[in-house]
């Protein structure tokens, strides 16, 4: 039996992918539910799974966009395992003689000296626009390998005076639409950013007392992510335009605060939502964004984990950034930018004293929010960081951070 494996729904409103890479060959045998391809959505990267065991042959290239319900591969359910076959292990029997078993010794050793790329090096080779002839491969009788492929460096023919070299290498179906949503974003939108400066003495002094406590206790560190949530779900509250959005002619207002997360990823910029902040405590956010920052960062993150928010959080200062404005993710109308920490002077009480300073940007679109609005929330976000006992716990410090 021929099994006809589609593109599945990866989630609401993505009608096509793209098969950023294969992860098995033609012609392999699969295990039921076994990882065979990489999609690449609008929005994340997705595993597609074998629905069955058998063996595989492609009907879709790698860089093809499909859409959802397309057919991409074949699994022959009535195939038989390699390993099985003469009792001899697939991994050591190369591609074409897996195709034509009555190739002799000889041929199987002239198949490797012609230098075949094996299926790694194959795509760095094809990523880097270089041809197989330009590579020389240290593998076994001449093989190239993937640490070849990835050394290897295109002859390209210069002219003038520069010298030097260049690849191409097409985007990723994610990294062309979060393109288009950025150029979108400064077209369709009024955006502007204000900036103030936050003093954190007090965080620190509070992480220096109680982080080891807190992270005993609950198994994760206590980190500035929560410290800025909780003070962007109390800015909200006081200013919910902030947390509103554009639709035609009408404002929509939720009076939940799904707060995104922007998170640096192996495909690019991910963004995850932490649902519901306004509900959660300390320990709760540290441990989601743990959760979905691993998940990004390890690929494996869902289009459902990344749908929604109500405003962002983006933090550039664990990169070294001084100062910037971030870029609004729409249909949101506000996004928060942090950056790093610096000891700089300031006047306390008439005296100089050095105290750690984090300059914080919040851009915002103009067309829903007015200055007033958008500098009184940054004020907010001020106030409850630089007195986070009194605004964001209660006066109780180790209840709230359930100690």
């Amino acid at each position: 039996m021929v099994l006809e494996m589609r593109i599945p729904s990866p989630g609401e409103s993505i009608t096509e992918v793209e098969i950023a890479e294969w992860l098995v060959e033609d012609g392999d045998w699969v295990e039921k539910d076994q990882a065979i391809a990489e999609l690449d959505s609008d929005k994340a990267t997705l595993e597609l799974p074998a629905e069955e065991s058998g063996i595989i042959t492609f009907k879709a290239k790698e860089g093809d966009a499909v859409t959802v319900g397309e057919i991409v591969c074949l699994i022959d359910t009535s195939g038989i395992k390699p390993e099985s076959v003469q009792g001899v292990s697939k991994e050591i029997i190369p591609k074409e003689e897996k195709k034509d078993p009555s190739k002799t010794e000889t041929q199987k050793a002239e198949t490797y000296a012609t230098g075949t790329p094996s299926p790694a090096a194959r795509k760095v080779l094809a990523e880097k626009n270089i041809g197989v002839k330009e590579v020389k491969g240290t593998g076994k009788d001449g093989r190239i390998t993937k640490d070849d492929a990835t050394k290897a460096k295109p002859s390209i023919e210069t002219k003038g005076e520069g010298e030097g070299s260049s690849s191409r290498k097409k985007l990723s179906l994610l990294r062309r639409k979060v393109a288009e949503r950025l150029v979108n974003v400064k077209n369709e939108t009024a955006m502007l950013t204000t900036f103030n400066e936050v003093d954190m003495s007090q965080i620190f002094e509070i992480r220096k007392k109680h982080k080891e406590d807190f992270k005993a206790k609950h198994g994760v560190g206590l980190g500035f992510m929560s410290f800025f949530t909780l003070a962007v779900v109390r800015a909200l509250e006081l200013y919910p335009d902030v947390n509103s959005m554009i639709d035609g002619d009408y404002q929509i207002k939720p009076d939940f605060k799904d707060i995104s997360i922007a998170v640096s990823g192996p495909k690019g910029l991910m963004v995850p939502v932490i649902r519901n902040a306004e509900k959660l405590s300390f320990m709760d956010i540290e441990l989601e964004v743990k959760r979905l920052a691993v998940r990004a960062r390890e690929g494996k993150i869902t289009v459902d984990e990344m749908t929604g928010g109500t405003f962002t959080i983006s933090n550039g200062g664990v990169f070294g950034s001084m100062l910037s404005t971030p870029i609004i993710n729409p249909p949101q109308s506000g996004i928060l930018g942090m950056h790093n920490i610096v000891e700089r002077p300031v006047a306390v009480n008439g005296k100089v004293e050095i105290r750690p300073i984090m300059f914080v940007a919040l851009s915002y679109d103009h067309r829903l929010i007015d200055g007033k609005e958008s500098v009184g929330f940054l004020v907010a976000v001020k106030e409850a960081i630089e007195n986070p006992i009194e605004h964001l716990m209660d006066d109780n410090l180790k209840k709230a951070l359930d100690l």
